[in-house]
């Protein structure tokens, strides 16, 4: 049977009211990854030998390090890593706050009761909110930007208050203008630096500004680093942890799927708080048995070569020089980020003499479907797009050349800004 034969029965009326109770699966609103996805597959179907340049994807292009696998191996060969990890490998916890201490000047982590792994930083973020949200209570959320916290959050019955990431004020939130009965409501303020998808950086000073806001109005702080080692031309990777009194108020997320190429591997680890790293444990251990001990392993390996993420950062960083230059060239006036794989650019109005776009969608889909250029479109706070420099090219010359591609497929037209 169908989904649509299946929602005639009793099934329909049984979902929770969290995901749409009697009405889930009816809304006829798509998600806008939904719409990506479509448009690709259509562009494929229509223009079937023209090369779709993929802008739009949020993850690696290249595997894991050989050291890496060649860990995985070795360890997942041995019959003692057969069983369950439940909240960790004292390995794991040691290598994550060395590695904390050697690449962001993060020091007195206690590996046993200040660190805990994660299966990837996303079901981190979703069971957070389980450990504080009470019906009522509330998380402040920073947008664009990735929402599943506050998902969790509204799944327990509490509210997610929105603050907006403006170019005005450097993709960094406005504490200020958080209202006062917000923030005496508030259980937990969502932070992401770099930040997905503007690429923004913190600096020491807004994070001592974090501190002291969070003190003030008793709100735990939990800030998402998925990108926090991928940065560029000289700017040293920035721990919120670094900034004193940050473990006194809240913890950092931590993933090894960006900074080490292993995004399928879901691996990453909880830092801070030692109160806040115990609840969450317990939380988790009520929601899975941890990850495999030999990517456990594996991932220590990484965690103790961070030159395997310096030579993706220069990767990354060369790639975003070459992208921002072109774009430049046709008009944009796109900025190189200072970390993630991210390029956020406002979209233009539209096309001389020709079609409008009213939103960064108007523009994504017009990307997609008449360039074949896959892209995210972000209209939260303004109309921007976002690029990824994840791009598939194998070495210097192929990048130059799916750069040069991109560029010529939108120099025939002449986009108003």
């Amino acid at each position: 049977m169908s989904v649509e034969q299946y929602q005639g029965t009793f099934i329909q009326q049984q979902f929770a009211d969290r995901i749409g109770g009697a009405n889930y699966g009816k809304d006829t609103n798509i998600y806008k990854f939904e719409k990506i996805k479509r448009a690709k597959a259509a562009a494929k179907a229509a223009f079937p030998d023209i090369e779709l340049i993929d802008l739009g994807v949020g993850e690696p292009d290249e595997k894991a390090d050989d050291g890496i696998i060649a860990k995985l191996a070795e360890e997942a060969a041995k019959s003692e890593n057969r069983g369950y990890a439940d909240n960790g490998i004292p390995e794991f916890k040691a290598a994550a706050a060395k590695y904390l201490k050697e690449v962001f000047s993060v020091d007195g982590i206690d590996p046993a009761t200040e660190i805990v792994h994660s299966i990837g930083s996303k079901p981190a973020l979703a069971m957070m909110p389980s450990a504080f949200i009470n019906p009522g209570d509330v998380a402040i959320m920073t947008v664009p930007g990735y929402p599943v916290l506050g998902t969790h959050t509204k799944y327990l019955g509490g509210e997610v208050y929105n603050i907006k990431l403006t170019k005005e004020n450097n993709f960094l939130p406005d504490l200020s203008a958080i209202p006062a009965d917000i923030a005496k409501r508030a259980k937990l303020l969502y932070l992401n630096y770099p930040n997905n998808p503007t690429g923004a950086a913190a600096s020491p000073e807004f994070f001592a500004e974090v501190v002291e806001w969070a003190k003030k109005n008793e709100v735990v702080v939990v800030h998402d680093a998925p990108y926090a080692a991928l940065t560029y031309d000289g700017a040293k990777p920035l721990s919120f942890l670094s900034v004193p009194g940050a473990k006194d108020i809240g913890v950092e997320l931590h993933s090894l799927s960006k900074s080490y190429n292993m995004t399928g591997w879901r691996i990453g680890f909880v830092a801070g708080n030692p109160l806040i790293v115990k609840a969450f444990s317990d939380i988790k251990d009520n929601n899975d048995s941890g990850q495999f001990i030999a990517i456990q392993k594996a991932a220590a390996y990484g965690l103790a070569n961070p030159s395997i993420t310096e030579a993706i950062a220069q990767k990354y960083s060369r790639r975003h020089d070459l992208l921002v230059a072109a774009l430049n060239e046709i008009g944009f006036k796109a900025e190189k980020p200072k970390g993630s794989f991210f390029l956020y650019v406002e979209a233009p109005k539209g096309i001389k003499g020709g079609q409008r776009f009213e939103t960064g969608e108007d523009f994504s889909q017009f990307l997609i479907r008449e360039k074949l250029i896959s892209s995210v479109p972000w209209d939260d706070a303004g109309h921007f797009v976002r690029f990824s420099v994840t791009f598939l090219a194998a070495g210097e010359e192929e990048e130059r050349r799916v750069i040069g591609e991109i560029k010529r497929r939108l120099t025939d037209v002449e986009f108003e800004f």
